[in-house]
Protein backbone atom coordinates (compact mmCIF):
# COMPACT_ATOMS: atom_id res chain seq x y z
CA UNK A 1 0.00 0.00 0.00
CA UNK A 2 2.84 2.42 0.71
CA UNK A 3 4.11 2.10 -2.51
CA UNK A 4 0.89 3.17 -4.22
CA UNK A 5 0.94 5.97 -2.79
CA UNK A 6 5.03 7.23 -3.49
CA UNK A 7 3.43 6.15 -7.27
CA UNK A 8 0.55 8.80 -7.22
CA UNK A 9 2.57 11.82 -6.46
CA UNK A 10 5.12 11.06 -9.07
CA UNK A 11 2.52 10.17 -11.54
CA UNK A 12 0.73 13.09 -10.72
CA UNK A 13 4.47 15.25 -11.44
CA UNK A 14 4.33 13.79 -14.58
CA UNK A 15 0.99 15.01 -15.89
CA UNK A 16 1.55 18.15 -14.61
CA UNK A 17 5.01 18.36 -16.76
CA UNK A 18 3.20 17.55 -20.27
CA UNK A 19 0.13 19.71 -19.49
CA UNK A 20 2.20 22.54 -18.26
CA UNK A 21 1.66 23.91 -21.27
CA UNK A 22 5.46 23.86 -22.28
CA UNK A 23 5.42 23.39 -26.14
CA UNK A 24 5.90 20.08 -27.98
CA UNK A 25 8.87 19.93 -30.47
CA UNK A 26 8.00 18.06 -33.88
CA UNK A 27 10.71 17.11 -36.18
CA UNK A 28 11.88 19.54 -38.94
CA UNK A 29 10.58 18.32 -41.94
CA UNK A 30 12.94 18.60 -44.94
CA UNK A 31 11.98 21.78 -47.37
CA UNK A 32 14.00 23.37 -50.15
CA UNK A 33 13.46 26.99 -50.86
CA UNK A 34 14.39 27.81 -55.01
CA UNK A 35 14.63 31.75 -55.83
CA UNK A 36 13.33 30.60 -59.29
CA UNK A 37 13.09 34.19 -60.98
CA UNK A 38 13.09 37.78 -60.23
CA UNK A 39 10.43 40.29 -62.35
CA UNK A 40 10.39 43.82 -62.95
CA UNK A 41 6.63 45.47 -61.71
CA UNK A 42 7.19 48.67 -62.32
CA UNK A 43 9.31 50.10 -59.31
CA UNK A 44 8.59 46.90 -57.78
CA UNK A 45 10.41 43.82 -58.30
CA UNK A 46 8.68 40.15 -57.94
CA UNK A 47 10.57 37.46 -56.52
CA UNK A 48 9.07 33.73 -57.56
CA UNK A 49 10.42 31.11 -54.84
CA UNK A 50 9.35 27.23 -55.73
CA UNK A 51 8.90 25.63 -51.84
CA UNK A 52 9.10 22.10 -51.61
CA UNK A 53 8.23 20.02 -48.89
CA UNK A 54 10.08 16.66 -49.80
CA UNK A 55 8.27 15.46 -45.85
CA UNK A 56 4.66 14.05 -44.95
CA UNK A 57 4.82 16.57 -42.54
CA UNK A 58 3.37 19.92 -43.44
CA UNK A 59 3.78 23.38 -41.68
CA UNK A 60 1.20 25.97 -40.73
CA UNK A 61 3.84 28.39 -40.11
CA UNK A 62 6.93 29.45 -41.87
CA UNK A 63 7.98 33.01 -41.95
CA UNK A 64 11.64 33.61 -43.28
CA UNK A 65 13.75 36.80 -42.26
CA UNK A 66 15.83 37.92 -45.45
CA UNK A 67 18.18 39.68 -46.05
CA UNK A 68 18.86 41.57 -49.57
CA UNK A 69 22.56 42.54 -50.83
CA UNK A 70 22.85 44.98 -53.24
CA UNK A 71 25.18 44.00 -56.73
CA UNK A 72 28.59 45.91 -54.70
CA UNK A 73 27.74 43.73 -51.24
CA UNK A 74 26.00 46.73 -49.29
CA UNK A 75 23.12 45.01 -47.28
CA UNK A 76 20.11 46.89 -49.27
CA UNK A 77 17.23 45.89 -46.72
CA UNK A 78 15.75 43.29 -44.30
CA UNK A 79 12.66 42.18 -44.69
CA UNK A 80 9.84 39.16 -43.51
CA UNK A 81 8.21 36.39 -45.68
CA UNK A 82 5.85 34.15 -45.09
CA UNK A 83 5.84 31.01 -47.25
CA UNK A 84 3.08 29.19 -45.10
CA UNK A 85 1.20 27.19 -44.92
CA UNK A 86 3.15 24.52 -46.72
CA UNK A 87 0.96 21.12 -47.36
CA UNK A 88 2.69 17.96 -46.83
CA UNK A 89 5.11 15.95 -49.86
CA UNK A 90 3.93 19.19 -52.14
CA UNK A 91 5.89 21.55 -54.11
CA UNK A 92 4.43 25.26 -54.68
CA UNK A 93 5.27 28.40 -55.90
CA UNK A 94 5.20 31.68 -53.66
CA UNK A 95 5.79 34.82 -54.63
CA UNK A 96 6.26 38.62 -52.99
CA UNK A 97 7.08 42.11 -54.21
CA UNK A 98 10.38 43.79 -52.69
CA UNK A 99 9.25 47.30 -52.79
CA UNK A 100 11.20 50.05 -54.35
CA UNK A 101 14.13 47.76 -55.82
CA UNK A 102 14.49 47.46 -59.05
CA UNK A 103 15.35 43.47 -59.61
CA UNK A 104 18.88 44.62 -61.29
CA UNK A 105 19.54 46.31 -57.87
CA UNK A 106 19.76 42.90 -56.05
CA UNK A 107 23.27 40.89 -56.02
CA UNK A 108 22.06 38.13 -53.76
CA UNK A 109 19.25 37.33 -50.93
CA UNK A 110 20.23 35.66 -47.51
CA UNK A 111 17.37 33.47 -45.21
CA UNK A 112 19.22 34.96 -42.31
CA UNK A 113 17.04 32.86 -39.78
CA UNK A 114 13.29 30.90 -39.87
CA UNK A 115 11.19 33.40 -37.87
CA UNK A 116 8.37 31.15 -37.32
CA UNK A 117 8.51 27.52 -38.02
CA UNK A 118 5.39 25.08 -36.81
CA UNK A 119 4.22 21.83 -37.91
CA UNK A 120 0.73 21.01 -37.74
CA UNK A 121 2.23 18.78 -34.85
CA UNK A 122 4.35 21.63 -32.63
CA UNK A 123 6.61 23.79 -32.44
CA UNK A 124 9.53 22.91 -35.16
CA UNK A 125 13.49 23.63 -33.30
CA UNK A 126 16.36 24.95 -35.25
CA UNK A 127 14.04 24.53 -38.48
CA UNK A 128 16.96 26.18 -40.57
CA UNK A 129 19.19 23.95 -40.30
CA UNK A 130 16.50 21.40 -42.52
CA UNK A 131 16.10 24.23 -45.13
CA UNK A 132 18.02 23.61 -48.36
CA UNK A 133 18.14 26.70 -50.82
CA UNK A 134 19.29 27.48 -54.52
CA UNK A 135 18.63 29.50 -57.07
CA UNK A 136 18.10 29.33 -60.92
CA UNK A 137 17.76 33.61 -61.53
CA UNK A 138 21.35 34.70 -62.10
CA UNK A 139 20.42 36.28 -57.83
CA UNK A 140 21.95 33.98 -55.16
CA UNK A 141 19.99 32.56 -52.49
CA UNK A 142 22.05 31.33 -49.51
CA UNK A 143 21.69 30.75 -45.67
Amino acid sequence: MGMMRAGVPALGLAAACLLSGAPVLAEAPSVSVELNKLEPTGSNCRAYLVVNNESSTGLKAFKLDLVLFQNDGVIGRRFAVDLAPVRPNKRSVKLFDIEGTSCEGIGSLLINDVMECEAETGQVDDCLAAVSVSSLSQVKLTK
